[in-house]
Parts: structure tokens; sequence; C-alpha cells
């Protein structure tokens, strides 16, 4: 069997997986099922799970499960977790799960569409999602190999699940080795990637580095059950007064006048953010950033490590600059003052070009489209001296407009339009 159609063509792998499913739980060995997976079906037949089998076992009501969260150490890394891995905006298809070590599930987080997905298969809080209680599944098989898998379509015993696709990792207690819970991600067979399984992998190592801190990952913010209603997470408390866009050092300027400095991938996500105040969604942020070729998995990781290092700075769902961070970076600060009519003040402030070794083509926009304001408000201002200025700078020194300009003030024998020109066309 073809794995790399699990990717480039889901339904026909999945439809594939279905007719080699038939044949084993028939009793007819397929080579393109793993052993493993093949034994797993097996122990879990025996186990009375029939593949036409729909409703789970039950372990708990939900005002239990309640009380069990309470109780549990998972409850402390919930917010950091659905900041990693969840989507619960309108549009969002896949669920982020959590179970206990025996394969309860605790909590839920995904939008609502895909919330009624999951209940159609009491896929949800209180149910045993073990090989006795469903059958092999993703969640199982982690419990089962203690390390992370990935499910697809008909890989699922059951038959009902042939339409999702489940990766999970088993997290562990830090200090104890202990088994804690299983952390799944699942939906349509279209919302896996490649890079599935290496987020969750990362948002387990994530969580048991939490776990692993003095206070069990407490100081991360606020309790599961308001995370798992939709409110915001208590973030470390850092007081970001500005950003530094332009050149190639960037940087979040703190409150107390130091600086953070920024990798250039974060930089050019605080780019994005600053130029749109009504917010970006991760899979804008993904396609800006990377292409066709983005995930949003992996922009709510990077977006997990912006907001940890600047607090409240970044909102989420849509992630956007906070009200008192918007507009409040060098190159932000050059449009400000260029609304204002201060042409002087914005070409002072214009030091260098945005985020210089980009090369990201949204950024490359955002820095021509930077020149362009500076360059036409220097031309309109008639001013021969902030020409010269202008036309000095690495931004101005090509903008043949500023060249023609600068020639009718002071004509077209003077010597500085001379040279400028030849800097121009070369």
């Amino acid at each position: 069997m073809d794995y790399g159609l699990r990717f480039s063509d889901p339904a026909k792998y999945a439809r594939a997986l279905r007719r080699a499913h038939e044949l084993v739980i028939s009793g007819v060995p397929r080579p393109e099922i793993p052993v493993p997976l093949a034994e797993s079906w097996r122990r879990s037949m025996a186990l009375g799970i029939s593949p036409d089998q729909h409703s789970p076992r039950h372990l708990h009501d939900p005002s239990e499960v309640l009380q069990l969260r309470r109780e549990h150490r998972l409850q402390r890394v919930v917010p950091a977790l659905q900041d990693l891995l969840a989507d619960d905006s309108s549009s969002g298809r896949h669920l982020l799960v959590l179970t206990d070590a025996t394969g309860e599930i605790l909590w839920r987080v995904g939008s609502q569409g895909a919330l009624r997905r999951a209940d159609r298969l009491e896929f949800s809080e209180g149910a045993d999602w073990s090989e006795a209680g469903i059958g092999t599944n993703a969640i199982s098989e982690a419990l089962v190999t203690g390390g992370p898998v990935q499910l697809f379509s008909a890989e699922h015993l059951v038959r009902t699940h042939h339409d999702w696709a489940c990766t999970a990792a088993p997290i562990t207690d830090p200090l104890t080795g202990a088994l804690l819970g299983v952390l799944d991600v699942s939906g349509p067979l279209d919302t896996i990637s490649a890079d599935t399984l290496r987020m969750v992998r990362c948002a387990v190592r994530v969580a048991e580095s939490l776990l692993g801190t003095s206070d069990g990952g407490a100081s991360l913010g606020a309790s599961s059950s308001r995370r798992a209603s939709g409110q915001g997470v208590r973030r470390p408390s850092v007081a970001v007064s500005s950003l530094e866009l332009l050149g190639d050092k960037p940087a979040a300027v703190l409150a107390d006048g130091s600086r953070m400095p920024l990798t250039l991938r974060r930089a050019e996500i605080l780019a994005l953010l600053d130029s749109r105040s009504q917010g970006w969604s991760a899979e804008e942020l993904a396609y800006e950033l990377h292409g066709d070729a983005g995930t949003p998995q992996a922009i709510r990781t990077e977006m997990f490590r912006v907001r940890s290092m600047l607090g409240d700075a970044v909102e989420s769902n849509p992630y956007r600059l906070a009200a008192g961070l918007a507009g409040c970076s060098d190159s932000g600060r050059v449009l400000r003052l260029l609304r204002d009519g201060r042409v002087a003040d914005a070409l002072e402030a214009y030091t260098a070009p945005l985020l210089s070794r980009s090369g990201v083509l949204a950024v490359q926009l955002l820095r021509d489209q930077l020149d362009l304001a500076v360059g036409a408000a220097v031309r309109a201002s008639g001013d021969a001296g902030l020409l010269v200025r202008w036309l000095s700078t690495d931004m101005g020194a090509g903008d043949p407009h500023a060249v023609e300009a600068f020639g009718q003030l002071v004509g077209r024998a003077d010597a500085r339009y001379l040279a400028f020109r030849a800097s121009s066309a070369r």
C-alpha cells in the first residue's frame, strides 16, 4: 500500500485500507496491514469489541468528569495544549482530546461542528477509549505501545471510525515517570498532515516540561474549566511597550527599556500582526509565511512560543497585537508620522528597511509599501533637503521618481542630481 497516498489522496488510501480491513477481520492476513495493528484488532475482538459496535464503554457521567478534572495533574497544562493544537473557531474541524492513564476522556476542545461530529460517535467526556472500551484507536495504541501513534481511517477497528484520522501520544510525569494520560488530535481524514504527529509530540514535550517546573505548571494560567469554555488564559505578565522591526536585529522593547531579541520568524509574524488590526487566523498566517506548504499546527506552535515570551501582548482567536501594542512598532511610528504630516520626523525615524533579512513575500510587500509611502511623502513635500536625505538612504537610493523631483527643484546640471541619477540607474 502506498503510504504517501495518506496525505496526497486520503480518499483513495482510505478505500484501500477498508478493503484490507474487511479481509483481516475475516481471518485473511494482508501484508499491507502491520502485524502490531492486526494483533490489536484481534485483542480488541477477543475483549468483545465488534467492528460494527458504535458505543464505547462509559465510565463516568459529565458531573463526575468535572471532579476528575479538578483532581488531575493534567488540568494545569490544558491551557498550553489548547494554545498549541486546538482550533475552537467556528471553522475548526479537529478536536483536541486529553484522557487519563486508563484512556477515559476528560477534556475535549474544538468547534461546535467538530464536537457534534464527535458526539455522534460518543467520543465524549467519560467515554473509555482503551482497547477494552472501543477497540483499536490512536489513544488505545498509545496506551499499549507507550509511544506516539497515528491511525488513519480503517486502521481503526470500529467501522464508524473509518472517516477519522487520529494522532495520539502518552504524557508522563517528568518527576516520577508515571503515565498521566494521552494527548490526542482527531478529525476528518483530510485534516491530517505529515506534520500532525510531529506537532503532537512537540506538545507532549511542552506539557511534560511544564509539569516538571516547581509549581507543576500552575503559573501557566487559568483553570481547565475556564479554558475549556473558551475563556482566555492568564499569561505571564510581560510589559511590552513597542516592537523594533526596522533593520536586521528585531526586538521587543519592554517597559523598563530593555530589549528582548526576536528570531526572524517571530519578527515576521509580529510584523504581519502589526499590519492588520483585525488579526489573522492560523491558516492565514501559515499561507503568508510558508505558502501552500504551511500548516496551521506549525503556526500555533510558534504562536505559543511568542505568547509565552511576550505574555498578554499577543491575543489569539484571531492572532493580533493587544490594544496597547497595536501600531507601537518603529515601522508603525513612521506611518503615524506620515499621516500627521510630519514628513521630516518620519524620514528621521525610518532608519532601515523593514526586517531587512526577511525573504517572505508578505513581509517584502510590507517593506515595499513602507518605502512607497515614505518616498511619495518626501516627493510631495517639495523640499530639496528632504529629498537629499531620502536619496541618501538605502531605502530611497533606488527611487527614480525622487531623483527626477530633485532635478526639477535644483536643476539638471546640479552635481548632486547627477550623482543621484547615476546611483539610481546603477
